[in-house]
């Protein structure tokens, strides 16, 4: 398996594993290219096609008296095609994640994950944060 940064050649692939729709491939190419530097993709290679992508967002806090320069990391929108599961795809894939951040010198990297892929995220080096807190709007 070959894990690698992705970028706007892999628009295609990186497109299908999040469902979006081949007539809206050419927006999400050119979205992937407007944030090619907040937004990093990686993707796992098996015998040359991409079987999994992972992104990670890396944005910055507001600066402090301790530092100016405050970045953190944020992973989203994991996906392994169904097929491929199973085999160390996501894990070699939030293995170079964060390997990513430590080379950034990340403060720190969040994940917001679905209830079934928890232990999946625990068995990776992440821990529950009791400061972390979500708001979100009232359905109306």
């Amino acid at each position: 398996m070959n894990v690698r940064k992705g970028g706007v050649a892999d628009a295609a692939a990186l497109a299908e594993l999040r469902g979006v729709d081949g007539h809206k491939l050419g927006a999400y190419a050119d979205w992937v290219a407007a944030h090619a530097d907040t937004h990093l993709p990686f993707v796992a290679e098996l015998d040359g096609r991409v079987v999994g992508a992972a992104w990670l967002l890396v944005a910055q806090r507001v600066p402090s008296n301790e530092s100016m320069g405050r970045w953190y990391g944020d992973v989203q929108s994991v996906a392994v095609r169904e097929e491929y599961r199973g085999r160390g795809v996501g894990g070699a894939l939030i293995a170079a994640i964060l390997a990513e951040a430590r080379t950034r010198g990340l403060l720190h990297v969040t994940v917001h994950s679905s209830r079934r892929a928890v232990d999946f995220y625990l068995r990776n080096g992440f821990v529950h944060d009791r400061e972390l807190l979500l708001w979100e709007p009232p359905a109306s």
